[in-house]
């Protein structure tokens, strides 16, 4: 429906995108994130290793933030949110044909500089919530995360196996787990032991 667009092809799959570009050599690839075969990140590399003027944009519903700078790292000049309006993703499309990049919702003129910004952003760790844990409950989480036993815990920190129970009831109430798998995973999670 624009004049200045023109459909030269739709593939089915991963695989046949990757050999339609090479065979029309488009001026732009729409990739979806998800598809058979060879999803959109696996499309990106496999063309990324391959001579081509054509630039690519990754569509997707949902996607992490990281995946979206390893997208880009990958070869992608755009990534577009499924859920954009039409005029959006031509706005998009232009912006790319233009030698810009663009992410989500907006152009971005420095793709080098935006993903050392994501870089940053993603090396930063989360600030860790204690979830009212005592120092004696921390220690005794990283135990359990580590295997030991009620026994064993009683023996490292000289208390009665009873103390650590109570200790391990009071860790299961303020974080809401009910076993000791739960608990760990959980601490895993939430960063709340020293790696």
């Amino acid at each position: 429906m624009e004049e200045d667009c023109e459909v030269v092809g739709q593939a089915a799959d991963g695989a046949e995108a990757v050999a339609m570009v090479l065979r029309y050599e488009p001026s732009i690839l729409l990739l979806d994130f998800d598809m058979p075969r060879l999803s959109g990140l696996e499309v990106l590399r496999e063309l990324a290793q391959r001579p081509s003027a054509t630039r690519s944009i990754l569509l997707t519903a949902a996607i992490p933030r990281h995946q979206i700078v390893e997208a880009l790292k990958a070869g992608a000049c755009g990534v577009v949110m499924k859920e954009s309006c039409t005029q959006l993703l031509l706005k998009a499309i232009r912006v790319i044909m233009a030698g810009l990049y663009w992410v989500e919702c907006d152009p971005v003129t420095d793709i080098q500089m935006y993903l050392r910004a994501q870089s940053r952003a993603q090396t930063q760790s989360p600030a860790r919530s204690s979830f009212g844990l005592t120092r004696r409950e921390n220690e005794i989480l990283a135990t359990i995360v580590a295997g030991l036993s009620n026994k064993d815990i009683a023996k490292r920190f000289s208390l009665s196996e009873d103390t650590v129970k109570h200790h391990l009831t009071n860790i299961f109430n303020k974080v809401g787990v009910s076993s000791r798998l739960e608990l760990a995973l959980f601490a895993i999670q939430h960063h709340l032991i020293e790696s």
